[in-house]
């Protein structure tokens, strides 16, 4: 059934290409905080465990989210790992460090990340590609990454 909501075909492909990043990027981020999760060490392990726990989680809920976005647009979400290794901007893990202000470091500097690129996608989504819906939804995304990153440098 053809979707009819004031969006362009060309425009909702754009659009879900652009989600599709920042899905892959979650996903990204998702791994490495069950990374942190699984394998912090330390006088602070159950804190810190518990932590990363409550982090991804929230991650969790948001990629569900982020992925039921681009169904909403007519599109399907990359599912695969290889598709999230090509789509994706944050690297991967490269700490050897097990300790939670490690873990807290790198995780706080993808946040920031994320949200930089949140920031530079609302304008794009609403002004180049007509899509209201979308920039209000990366828009509490991004004030969701704020409240993480907050957390997390709270930490340190």
């Amino acid at each position: 059934m053809e979707i009819n909501i004031g969006i362009s075909e060309s425009n909702r492909q754009s659009v879900a290409n652009e989600l599709s990043k920042i899905l892959a990027d979650e996903f990204v981020l998702y791994t490495k905080t069950k990374n942190a999760h699984w394998n912090v060490i330390g006088l602070d392990f159950y804190d810190k465990h518990k932590f990363f726990e409550i982090q991804f989680e929230q991650l969790d809920d948001i990629i569900d989210r982020v992925a039921e976005r681009i169904r909403s647009l007519g599109h399907y979400a990359p599912a695969s790992l290889k598709e999230f290794l090509s789509l994706k901007s944050l690297s991967e893990s490269t700490n050897n460090e097990r300790d939670g202000r490690s873990f807290i470091s790198e995780l706080l500097f993808d946040h920031e990340r994320i949200i930089k690129d949140l920031r530079e996608n609302i304008n794009l989504f609403e002004n180049d590609f007509n899509d209201l819906g979308t920039s209000d939804f990366i828009t509490g995304l991004m004030q969701e990454h704020e409240k993480m990153a907050w957390f997390l440098r709270s930490h340190i």
